[in-house]
C-alpha cells in the first residue's frame, strides 16, 4: 500500500505545471503557444523573464525532491525512488492537462538530488558545464541524464539506477525533435527568443 500511495502522490504533485502557472499569473500568456509549446523552465525563458524562468526551474525540481523526501519519510528508499519516477511522470504526463506536459529535466534533477545529492549534483554540474560550452539545453539534459544514470547504477545500486535509467530514456523520447535539430544545426540556444 505504501508503494502504491508513493507513486499516486508522487505522480498528483509532479502534475502541477508550474511553468504554465507562473507565466499566467504574470501575464506572460499562455506558455503553451510560446517558443516551443512546453511548460518547462526552458521555454519559460523565452518570454524574456529570467525571474519566472528561475522559479520555474526550482519549482519543477522542488517537486521532484518533495515526493522524494516525503515517500523516503514514510515508506523508506524504495517508496522514494518509486515516488520520484511517478513524479517525473507526472510532469510529462500531467492529468490537469490532457497528459500534454514537460520534458521533465528540471524534475528529473530534483528527483536525483533527493534520492542521492551526490548523483543530482553530478547531474547538475555535467548539465551546467555542457551548457556553459555548447549553449544549448537539449543537449545539455541529454547529456547531463546519461552521466547521471550511470552515476546512479554506479553510486546505488540497481534500484535508484533503473529509475535513473527510465528517466533518462523518456527524456531522450521526449527530446525527438531536439534531436533532430542538433543533428541539423538548427536547435535553438539557451535565451534566445521564439
Amino acid at each position: 500500500m505504501g508503494l502504491i500511495l508513493a507513486a499516486a502522490g508522487g505522480y498528483l504533485l509532479g502534475s502541477v505545471p508550474f511553468g504554465l502557472v507562473i507565466t499566467r499569473m504574470l501575464g506572460l500568456g499562455d506558455l503553451r503557444a510560446i517558443g516551443s509549446g512546453n511548460i518547462g523552465a526552458t521555454n519559460v525563458l523565452r518570454t524574456g523573464h529570467k525571474g519566472a524562468a528561475l522559479a520555474t526551474l526550482l519549482l519543477d525540481s522542488g517537486k521532484g525532491a518533495i515526493a522524494v523526501l516525503i515517500a523516503r519519510a514514510l515508506w523508506g528508499d524504495q517508496a522514494a525512488a518509486l515516488a520520484g519516477l511517478a513524479a517525473f511522470f507526472g510532469h510529462c504526463f500531467p492529468v490537469w492537462l490532457g497528459f500534454k506536459g514537460g520534458k521533465g529535466v528540471a524534475t528529473f534533477l530534483g528527483t536525483l538530488l533527493a534520492l542521492d545529492w551526490r548523483v543530482g549534483l553530478i547531474a547538475c554540474a555535467t548539465w551546467a558545464l555542457t551548457a556553459a560550452v555548447m549553449r544549448i539545453s537539449s543537449l545539455s539534459a541529454l547529456v547531463a541524464s546519461v552521466v547521471a544514470a550511470i552515476a546512479a547504477f554506479l553510486l546505488d545500486g540497481p534500484v535508484v539506477g533503473a529509475a535513473a535509467a527510465l528517466m533518462t530514456l523518456l527524456i531522450f523520447i521526449r527530446h525527438r525533435p531536439n534531436i533532430a535539430r542538433l543533428i541539423a544545426g538548427t536547435e535553438p540556444r539557451i535565451g534566445k527568443k521564439s
